[in-house]
Parts: structure tokens; C-alpha cells; sequence
């Protein structure tokens, strides 16, 4: 994890230029609306304030006249509009400072409105990849990684599988047009993968002779 908060980035999304040979092959950026459903549970604050803008009226109206009940819950409803209204200025200041980034070598994710930061994530440190796709067409895709790769959940939340806490998973969230930036990724790591690596060794004949 790497980033200078000082340093003006000369490609949005990455804090330093891409290496020579490696192409940047899509960027983007989280749906405002889907991570304000899925990461911060928008439908179930509008539910819950529902309930209780319901549950407020049916209490007050056998006690005053219909007019009075109405006003009664008004201030139930204002407060759950003030409430939806967060949680979507929260999801908004979350997709407007992140980038991410898929290239030929590696994912790369800039997050973190507060404490920005960049998760490099080349594509030999990652086991395997999942797709959440909605009927909406956007989607979340799970980045499992391997060896020692040690990442805190609470450091990359929302940018990271639900749930999982002991053994964080990044994730790209709530991404539109998820299935095409799947396959997208799916075939740069399967060709970076497949590209054999040549190590130097020691040749034969000098381990011979000694």
C-alpha cells in the first residue's frame, strides 16, 4: 500500500507512473446510488424509518384529530430524510475519491476519503476472483489474495467483501457494467499468469567446476 497525499497524481487513480509495458486497461469508479444500498444499507434505514413513521401515527391518531396525527409524525419522516440524506452524502464523498484501476500487470485501488491511500495488487498475489452482479447491471467484484498479503478491514471498508472480517478480501464495489470489467480482468490476469517467469540461476557448468 502506497500513496502520497502531497504528491499530485500524475495519472488519476495511481500515485506514480505505470512502469514501462504496462497499459491501463479500464478505470472507474463505484455507482453512488448501488454503494449507498449495499454498503450502507440505505433500504433498510428507509425501511426502518418507514416502520416508525407508521407505527408514530397509528399511536397518536386515536388520541387527536387526523390533521394533528399527520403533523405528529412529520418529524419522523424529517428525521428519516435528514438520516438517507447522510448516508448518501457518505456514499458520495466514498465513489468521488475512489479510482480503480485494472491494467495489464496488476488491480490497483486509490480509496479512502479521509486517509487516502493506494492497494497495489499484482496479479500473482491473487488466488481467484468473484463476481456479486445485480439485475441492475452493476456489480462487486471479490479480489482474494494470497500469501502474505495482510489487509484490515477497517482500513478498506467499504472497498472490501461484507462481512469478512478476519481475512479481509478487497473488492471493487458496486461497479457499473460489471460483468464486461469482470471478463476484462479476468483475461489480463489469465495473461499475465500464463507469461512464464525466467529466473537467473547458477549455470551447470560453474557448479560443476567447483
Amino acid at each position: 500500500m502506497s500513496h502520497d497525499d502531497f504528491a499530485v497524481e500524475p495519472i488519476k487513480g495511481l500515485p506514480e507512473r505505470p512502469p514501462e509495458g504496462e497499459e491501463i486497461l479500464w478505470q472507474g469508479s463505484p455507482s453512488v446510488p448501488a454503494l449507498a444500498r449495499e454498503a450502507l444499507n440505505v433500504n433498510w434505514v428507509i425501511g426502518y424509518f418507514g416502520l416508525l413513521t407508521v407505527w408514530r401515527f397509528i399511536t397518536v391518531s386515536d388520541l387527536m384529530p387526523l390533521g394533528q396525527a399527520l403533523g405528529a409524525t412529520v418529524p419522523m419522516v424529517l428525521l428519516g430524510a435528514v438520516v438517507v440524506g447522510l448516508l448518501y452524502l457518505i456514499a458520495l464523498i466514498q465513489a468521488r475519491a475512489t479510482v480503480y484501476t485494472i491494467t495489464n500487470a496488476r488491480v490497483a485501488m486509490r480509496i479512502g476519503a479521509a486517509l487516502t491511500l493506494t492497494l497495489n495488487l499484482p496479479y500473482r498475489q491473487l488466488g481467484n476472483a468473484g463476481l456479486d452482479l445485480r439485475k441492475s447491471g452493476t456489480g462487486t467484484i471479490v479480489l482474494e489474495t494470497t500469501g502474505k498479503t495482510k489487509l484490515s478491514y477497517l482500513v478498506i471498508w467499504p472497498h472490501a467483501r461484507p462481512w469478512r472480517f478476519s481475512d479481509p478480501e478487497p473488492a471493487l464495489r458496486c461497479i457499473p457494467d460489471a460483468r464486461k470489467v469482470a471478463t476484462i480482468l479476468a483475461n489480463a490476469a489469465e495473461a499475465k499468469v500464463s507469461v512464464p517467469q525466467v529466473t537467473r540461476t547458477t549455470p551447470i557448468s560453474a557448479v560443476a567446476a567447483e
